[in-house]
């Protein structure tokens, strides 16, 4: 197998951001739709890379940060514990959900505080877990959802209600319970008609509009989760469960205390008009889906990127819950889409769930982020990207625009594709080698980009070893 080596030497960087203090390269994650895929690939954003840095926190899952006006993130946690402090989900009656401060600007030296758990019993369903947190003006909504188990196995199979969100007014030191609960006809929204019946919102997210929810388009609080209009178990067991569904859908309610829980304060996307502008309905029967792909959707998250002006969507399609899970992100312009898909990680983790950008940790320039996930949950699964585990992990990435240096000289073989950097050399090494006309293409194009700007300059040594 060919082995390309190339070095530029870059008198300013300016085009090039780092991968990151101490870390000397970046893989790009090879994008892999199944031929069912109905996104186009994104022109914008083409891909993203991971530079190596991780870091982990606590031996628990189920992290979804909330960046609140005090500079600190807030968020829920399960399954697990942060030193001696333990909480587990899945008991029924006795079920518990736990909440967290995560204090620090640096991903890499981050502090997790537990602030204690609370009890939520998931009755008549056997699990009732974490799902949107949001703190908004001092005030913190907590969600949950129920998850049951069936008779074939698997792992919580049955995708159940949201029963509303607990509210903490001192930043999780007291709590207010919802007002309802897991029983069918008293959850917060209406559905499912029956137990283990299918659901549409079943795990909301709260959107990440940044510090305060700074950036929502109009002070509104958007959620967003994954269901499905039937349960399909002749067709595929688990296929609406914890990390598996086959629609994404969108509401969105003006965030106090007394709205959070009254259904009737909602909206739900209903779709589109022959314009293509969003139409919004208080009736819940209005709803429609903002993702439709059948056996293909699962848990999802969404963070907008207010340098680059876009929404970022997170999606893990986790069937059939216990084995490799694989997930892909979107981008849009616009909340309500259309979305266009940046990358399709296969086996991503390989047993990644939650995933989701906390927009505290998005760069300046939006070009590098921190995916926040927890993963492996069962025994024997492989890690992928290194680094990950059962836990908070973060993972610092590049969001490859199609004008970047990284882009021109890798999105086209985002196979096994390396790039080291120590100032001031670069070199790219592509391990499957990349084509020689390919790359003299991508070469000259970057010269072309250095000779045409005034403040950089950039110079192609002489040598271009090939092995």
């Amino acid at each position: 197998m060919k082995n390309t080596t190339l070095c530029i030497f870059v008198i300013m960087l300016a085009l090039l951001p780092s991968f990151g203090q101490g870390q000397k390269g970046a893989t790009i994650w090879k994008s892999e739709p199944p031929d069912t895929c109905p996104f186009q690939p994104s022109e914008e954003i083409v891909g993203l890379a991971f530079t190596g840095q991780v870091k982990t926190y606590t031996k628990a899952d189920t992290w979804y940060p909330s960046w609140a006006a005090d500079g600190f993130l807030y968020s829920p946690w399960t399954d697990g514990s942060i030193e001696d402090e333990k909480c587990n989900s899945w008991s029924g009656l006795t079920a518990r959900t736990g909440q967290a401060r995560i204090e620090g600007n640096d991903p890499l030296k981050l502090k997790v505080i537990s602030l204690g758990t609370q009890p939520a019993s998931s009755l008549p369903y056997g699990g009732r877990y974490p799902c949107g947190s949001l703190i908004h003006n001092g005030i913190w909504y907590y969600g949950t959802y129920a998850l049951n188990h069936e008779e074939y196995g698997l792992n919580w199979p049955i995708l159940g209600p949201c029963p509303g969100f607990r509210i903490s007014r001192d930043f999780g030191k007291t709590w207010e319970d919802s007002p309802h609960s897991c029983e069918p006809g008293n959850a917060l929204f209406p559905e499912p008609e029956q137990m283990n019946g299918p659901v549409k919102i079943g795990a909301p997210h709260f959107v990440d509009f940044g510090r305060n929810m700074e950036h929502s388009p109009d002070g509104k609080a958007y959620l967003i989760g994954h269901g499905s209009e039937e349960t399909d178990l002749e067709e595929r067991k688990a296929n609406l469960s914890w990390i598996t569904g086959d629609q994404i859908y969108l509401c969105r309610v003006k965030p106090t205390p007394q709205n959070i829980n009254d259904e009737s304060k909602y909206e739900y996307f209903a779709g589109h008009d022959d314009a293509g502008n969003a139409l919004w309905s208080g009736e819940y029967s209005a709803i429609r889906p903002l993702i439709d792909w059948d056996n293909n959707c699962g848990c999802v998250t969404m963070t907008y990127n207010e340098p680059l002006k876009k929404y970022l969507m997170c999606v893990t399609d986790g069937w059939p819950t216990v084995k490799t899970m694989n997930t892909y992100i979107l981008e849009s312009d616009n909340i309500t889409g259309p979305w266009k898909l940046v990358v399709y990680m296969k086996n991503f983790g390989e047993q990644a769930y939650f995933v989701n950008f906390p927009s505290k940790f998005i760069s300046k320039d939006g070009h590098t982020a921190w995916l926040c996930y927890s993963g492996n949950f069962t025994k024997n699964q492989k890690t992928n990207p290194p680094g990950g585990k059962y836990a908070m992990t973060l993972q610092e990435v590049k969001l490859l625009r199609s004008d970047s240096l990284e882009s021109q000289l890798l999105w086209n073989n985002s196979s096994g594709v390396k790039v080291l950097i120590e100032k001031p050399l670069l070199t790219v090494t592509t391990d499957r080698g990349m084509p020689e006309d390919l790359l003299d293409e991508t070469i000259t194009r970057f010269l072309e980009r250095c000779k045409s700007s005034q403040d950089r300059k950039c110079y192609l040594l002489p040598q271009v070893e090939t092995n």
